[in-house]
């Protein structure tokens, strides 16, 4: 990690971000510790998905500073950003697969352009990711011939490949029944013990964010309104809080 041991891998300070009229982030601050797992929850259209993708860079924020490691990437030319980024694996919510590659070939996309590994490693690091997360025997299937639940495993191993120190999810287990989603919490909490992974997850699974997060921060016209732990966020009376626990906390 760059910079004093203590410092926080991400943190956010006064984060701004409007499309058109409709303002998405109003002042958000959030900070994430090494080594934690932050549930980001809230209505639909608060924002949570545009957190993440300003985590990343995907898009610049209004306002605001955005410290990943120490470094304000909001201030970050393009080369040095992409430095970063191969830092952070990112989860996309329908997994983001490419329909053209076999599922060994998605997961060796990132060490293709970002590692120095020979032809012969490469295949071998997927190999291992993919049997972490329980896909070895579908190596050589396309996207199209595998479940959605197998889809986001394939994706959460490409999200490791080029061994991150933060994670990002954006809905892990969306449209998965509650078994497989719960499998899927389970192996998202498994894999960031293991790899020891800074992570944020944006999520209205409350359950299945139970199984991975030690910190929950609740979202509401771009503000934080809540933030702390499950039993924290159970004890809250906040009126959002409340509504969260009871449709399934």
């Amino acid at each position: 990690m760059k910079g004093k041991q203590t410092e926080a891998p991400i943190v956010v300070e006064n984060l701004h971000k409007a499309f058109g009229e409709q303002h998405v982030l109003n002042g958000l601050n959030l900070r994430v510790d090494q080594g934690s797992t932050t549930a980001v929850l809230g209505r639909s259209g608060t924002g949570k998905s545009v957190l993440l993708k300003l985590l990343i860079g995907l898009q610049p924020p209004d306002e605001g500073s955005i410290c990943v490691h120490g470094e304000d990437i909001t201030r970050l030319e393009p080369r040095k950003l992409n430095e970063v980024r191969k830092r952070v694996g990112f989860l996309f919510q329908q997994a983001a697969l490419y329909d053209s590659m076999t599922v060994a070939e998605n997961v060796e996309f990132p060490l293709n352009r970002h590692s120095d590994l020979s032809h012969e490693d490469r295949k071998k690091k997927a190999r291992e990711l993919l049997h972490a997360v329980g896909m070895d025997k579908d190596v050589d299937k396309m996207p199209s011939e595998i479940s959605g639940g197998m889809q986001k495993r394939v994706g959460l191993a490409r999200a490791l490949a080029l061994d991150p120190d933060i994670l990002l999810f954006d809905e892990p287990t969306a449209g998965l029944d509650p078994i497989t989603a719960t499998e899927i919490g389970k192996l998202i909490s498994n894999l960031k013990r293991e790899h020891k992974v800074t992570a944020v997850v944006v999520t209205h699974d409350l359950p299945a964010a139970r199984l991975f997060s030690d910190r929950f921060v609740l979202i509401h016209d771009g503000e934080l309104v809540l933030e702390g732990d499950y039993e924290e966020l159970r004890r809250s009376r906040n009126e959002l809080a409340v509504q969260f626990l009871r449709n399934g906390g």
